[in-house]
């Protein structure tokens, strides 16, 4: 039974992430060896919390859980000891996951289950890291984690039915819906988000249209909630930029990274979190793109 959740990263997906959680009444701790960034996402968590209460879309209790069931911490070692389920959020570099998944065997209880927050990287492979392949697994959450309603949960070669029918259950408290799928590079969803929001940066750059119009074409012509723009620049060019380069590897041609896009990660345009992407929000507060 799943009780305390430890979710590895801080990040905009680890803090939304540790938000649901703990909104659903597990005992979360966030984790992140970076003490300021824990804070940042302490901040964010508590206006997100401030905002959910204000809208009426948790309750006072919920509120309350998320105040004192949530903790924040610098050792994942220490965190790790009593974790039943850990929620890896780090960024999409197998390096970095390899270096948490192998703190984890060491420390985390035998019971515990491992999950990894990809998007598009490989939960068998992610497992190999670990010695635990039948209890690890990919749920895939999405940006904003607090709003948005599915969770991709993602089998690994050796993942047991235990371990999906535990995630399906630990997912749904949460609030969200879920499918459960083989693996494959890059899923469902970042397979076919990938393929559009590169299409439309070759949109771009042949000068087919504007980011506006483009965006305006996809909403309205073809019902989707974001255009491809607005959804890159909420999500982070460079992680658009990392996927494409993944699935361009594993899956070929279809999937090489339109040299716009490169040129803006480049340039340092990685979306809302620096202020300019596709978009410029150094004036969003006046309600300016």
């Amino acid at each position: 039974m799943v009780q305390h959740i430890v979710v590895v990263g801080s990040g905009v997906m680890g803090r939304g992430i540790a938000y649901v959680g703990a909104s659903a009444g597990y005992h979360v701790t966030l984790v992140d060896i970076n003490e300021s960034a824990l804070q940042g996402a302490k901040q964010e968590i508590e206006k997100i919390t401030e905002k959910g209460l204000s809208r009426n879309k948790i309750t006072e209790e919920q509120a309350s859980h998320i105040k004192e069931g949530l903790v924040y911490s610098i050792s994942l070692e220490e965190s790790a000891k009593t974790a039943d389920l850990v929620i890896e959020a780090v960024p999409e570099k197998a390096e970095i996951k390899k270096q948490v998944f192998e703190t984890l065997e060491l420390a985390a209880p035998k019971h515990c289950l491992f999950a990894t927050n990809t998007s598009t990287m490989s939960p068998t492979e992610i497992a190999s890291y670990a010695k635990r392949p039948e209890r690890t697994i990919a749920m895939h959450f999405f940006n904003p984690v607090h709003k948005m309603p599915l969770v991709e949960i993602i089998c690994g070669l050796e993942t047991n039915k235990e371990t999906v029918e535990t995630i399906k259950q630990v997912a749904e408290k949460m609030g969200k819906e879920t499918v459960v799928i083989n693996e494959f590079p890059g899923f469902v969803t970042s397979r076919i988000s990938a393929l559009i929001g590169n299409e439309a940066f070759y949109m771009l750059q042949e000068g087919l249209g504007t980011p506006e119009d483009i965006d305006k074409a996809i909403k309205l012509g073809l019902n989707f909630p974001m255009g491809p723009f607005e959804l890159v620049d909420l999500v982070g060019l460079d992680a658009r930029l990392n996927n494409l380069k993944y699935l361009h590897e594993k899956l070929g041609e279809k999937y090489r990274p339109a040299p716009l896009l490169e040129q803006y990660v480049k340039a340092g345009r990685l979306g809302r979190k620096t202020g300019k992407g596709v978009y410029d929000y150094t004036n969003e507060k006046e309600g300016k793109k």
